[in-house]
């Protein structure tokens, strides 16, 4: 029997590059949400970044969005706990997207949020260090400038929930991507 307390359901789509970052792709407007942020300035994989980033993807032709769609089976769970929900599962993940972004020697953009690394300790970038994990660390989708919406819904056929109470969503959705070549 499945102990989680969640159903998985997981897609991928893989589109060219060049039509993910025309169609996808607006810096100006989620580097503009992302000041909003806490986060903003303070982690690694946040933004505002050194250089531009669209000179990470140039070297790849291809683009794999990884999807899934997380269903808590207890339709009232708390919205506080959230990131206990996601934890298995953004895990699971990060070691995935790792592992492709090595074997397909490819850029990988992980997931929004809190470095799961560094916990609640202060960021290295507060300290004008370098990141104390680049072997596992990645910026999101949404840092490079990404729809993460969009991508969900139009490459994924997954519709993004919010929540309109204090409890998580009937789903919630994990998006992540690798950029590599094709072989």
């Amino acid at each position: 029997m499945d102990e989680r307390n969640y159903k998985a359901e997981e897609v991928v789509a893989v589109v060219d590059r060049d039509r993910y970052v025309e169609e996808f792709r607006d810096v100006a407007t989620f580097e503009a949400c992302c000041r909003h942020c806490p986060n903003y300035g303070k982690r690694w994989g946040c933004p505002p970044f050194d250089h531009d980033t669209l000179q990470d993807l140039l070297p790849y032709n291809k683009v794999m969005i990884i999807g899934v769609k997380l269903t808590p089976h207890d339709a009232k769970m708390p919205l506080e706990r959230v990131h206990d929900l996601m934890r298995p599962e953004l895990e699971r993940l990060n070691r995935r997207l790792l592992e492709l972004e090595r074997e397909k020697q490819g850029f990988a953009l992980g997931f929004v949020g809190k470095c799961e690394r560094c916990g609640d300790a202060p960021c290295a970038r507060l300290e004008g260090n370098p990141c104390r994990h680049p072997d596992v660390v990645r910026p999101s989708l949404e840092a490079y400038g990404f729809n993460v919406s969009e991508t969900a819904s139009q490459l994924l056929g997954i519709d993004m929930v919010w929540s309109r109470d204090k409890n998580v969503p009937r789903y919630l959705t994990l998006v992540c991507a690798l950029f590599f070549n094709d072989e």
